[in-house]
């Protein structure tokens, strides 16, 4: 055991060569903000922040963009209340399991006999109770967000991705982008130095070099969920949050400079299921800013709603964020997964394939975007469109032609319904979507509209009917092969770092995979029969599947992931019980805290874990 600069270090590491070593004993007390440059970064070692009453430890490589990135003053966290929040998301999972169906308020709850329903509302709320209130003042450089683009946090995506000519882009550390360590802390360092104008990249195979155009889209990023870990990290001797992991990095190491380029951190907020949880982001948003001692309001994100339950209490989510918030997005393929998954178990609504829940034929779709446009609008704030996933068909011009019209007509239904700007999945579609948005809104804006006024009476049971499909098309053998091929697909990508794919035309992330997994699981939950051969739907069968498609994608040689792949997606579409997430199952999977305090330099496989 040998001193240098008063922290101790270890020689040997991983495979017990001199090269690889280990350093321990880093303590700073993140109870009080560290006399500490925002831009400092940390040397190589396991780190271990403390104060009497949070103990922060890093279990993973040190490799170069965790040293830059992982600077220990970075570290604050709100864990006790978010996981009392999880617990409590278990409690209600179970009453829906039961029967249960979510209420607007705790009149209709009561009418529908207690243990019918369940109240999504707050009594006596401010948030629907006073007409007065409005979000805070819109920032001048996100006026206009008629198109956004979302992507990876790769270096080369992001530089694609600002570079896209679109209002927005939207750094994703969630539904697209695998959380293995390098991914995070090399994602970090991209949008540090993006936001500095300083990021570049070589493509190490043409030379081509990628950088910044002179100007660009609006950054804006996505932290991960609330039911997400971050494994890496502990906090007090817990698994920390990986949401907040996400956002005290970026906005450590990037308010000030946004500041001072006339911007400010900007983020959307996945997957929250009810008011509390916005609550909790709230609080985050106010400790960080009185932290590093920038005004309140500085942060602003945006609500993705993705959940049913979400639905039902839009206003009260906008009021807790109300000196924060940018408005609400449609968040259509989570919606339709938490859907599903929220009320599996209810043989009255069994989801047809997905192919046939599209916004334009879907009742609970039509209902949600209404009811979203007419409250975001009412208080001030943006109410943006969903994504069109569809990507560019090369080398077939009819059908590219045929898909391109596809989501024209989705980007004019989305304008005229009064939203304030839309998603694409891919570079190629920006302008496509912003000539729609140019021709029918010649305002930045459509906020200052009257209020859409027919999302103003939506009631509960619109927003929770589903789509009739003719009988003999709604759940087919072939949708039923297609939602096992795209959940192996998409898994093994993920186990292998990746977190979005093209996929049949499409550009697949978590949120689409899971609406194929969990309808899967809930036909076989009950019994549901394949109408085009009247055969039941069982573990045994949907095993078979799975079996057949690793087969045929690997010639029966163990290459990729896929065998891993196939392992994990048999198990979570044929148990009794139906898993929450699929990434929560795989993520054991990419964990590299077996290598914890190695030094790792980049040209290492395992940097790339």
């Amino acid at each position: 055991m040998a001193m240098r600069d008063g922290l101790k270090t270890e020689r040997g590491g991983r495979g017990g060569t001199s090269e690889h070593h280990r350093r321990q004993g880093f303590i700073i007390d993140v109870g009080h903000r560290a006399q500490q440059a925002p831009n400092a970064t940390l040397h190589p070692f396991t780190m271990e922040a403390r104060s009497t009453s949070v103990v922060v430890e890093v279990h993973a490589p040190i490799c170069a963009a965790a040293a830059e990135i992982l600077t220990p003053d970075s570290l604050r966290f709100f864990e006790d209340r978010r996981r009392a929040l999880l617990v409590a998301r278990t409690s209600r999972a179970l009453e829906f399991d039961s029967g249960a169906l979510p209420h607007f308020d705790r009149a209709a709850s009561a009418a529908s006999g207690g243990g019918g329903g369940m109240s999504m509302r707050e009594p006596h709320s401010h948030a629907t109770d006073d007409p007065h209130w409005r979000c805070a003042p819109i920032p001048d450089d996100v006026k206009d967000r008629r198109v956004e683009i979302t992507g990876p946090v790769d270096r080369k995506m992001v530089i694609n991705g600002l570079n896209s000519g679109a209002n927005v882009y939207m750094a994703d550390f969630e539904d697209s982008t695998s959380p293995t360590w390098s991914n995070l802390t090399e994602g970090q360092r991209n949008l540090r130095d993006a936001v500095r104008g300083k990021i570049t990249y070589t493509n190490p195979s043409t030379g081509k070099v990628y950088a910044l155009k002179e100007k660009t889209s609006v950054l804006f990023v996505r932290p991960r969920g609330w039911h997400l870990d971050e494994a890496h990290v502990t906090v007090n001797g817990r698994v920390a949050s990986g949401g907040l992991f996400d956002f005290g990095l970026y906005f450590f190491h990037n308010v000030h400079a946004l500041l001072q380029k006339g911007s400010r951190p900007y983020f959307y907020l996945p997957k929250l299921e009810d008011y509390l949880e916005a609550r909790l982001w709230n609080d985050v948003f106010r400790a960080a800013q009185g932290y590093f001692g920038v005004p309140s309001g500085t942060i602003r994100a945006t609500v993705l709603l993705e959940t049913i339950t979400a639905a039902f209490q839009m206003e009260e989510i906008l009021y807790e964020l109300r000196a924060h918030s940018l408005g609400l997005n449609c968040g259509r393929w989570d919606y339709l997964f938490s859907y599903i998954k929220k009320f599996k178990c209810h043989g009255d609504k069994i989801a047809p394939d997905r192919s046939h829940l599209t916004m334009t034929d879907t009742p609970l779709l039509r209902a949600y975007v209404d009811r979203l446009i007419y409250i975001c609008h009412k208080r001030g704030t943006f109410a943006m469109g969903g994504m069109a996933a569809q990507i560019p068909i090369k080398g077939n011009p009819t059908e590219n032609d045929a898909a391109m019209a596809r989501i024209k007509k989705d980007k004019i239904r989305e304008v005229l319904a009064g939203h304030d700007g839309t998603w694409v999945a891919h570079p190629a579609l920006v302008s496509l979507a912003k000539s729609v948005f140019d021709e029918y809104m010649p305002t930045p804006n459509q906020i200052d509209k009257s209020p859409a006024l027919s999302g103003k009476d939506v009631t509960e049971a619109e927003l929770l009917k589903l789509r009739v499909v003719p009988k003999g098309e709604a759940i087919t053998s072939d949708g039923l092969q297609k939602g096992v091929s795209i959940v192996l697909a998409y898994s093994e990508a993920w186990l292998r770092g990746i977190g979005c794919i093209p996929l049949n035309h499409h550009m697949e992330d978590a949120a689409t995979a899971e609406i194929s997994r969990v309808q899967i699981w809930q036909w076989k939950y009950h019994g549901v029969k394949t109408e085009d051969n009247g055969e039941v739907i069982t573990a045994a069968r949907i095993s078979k599947l799975v079996h057949d498609e690793v087969k045929r994608v690997t010639g029966g040689e163990d290459k990729g992931k896929w065998y891993l792949a196939g392992k994990l997606v048999e198990d979570m579409l044929t148990k009794d019980k139906l898993d929450d997430f699929l990434t929560t199952v795989c993520y054991p999977h990419i964990l590299t805290t077996k290598y914890e305090g190695d030094v790792i330099p980049e040209d290492d496989p395992v940097s790339k874990l």
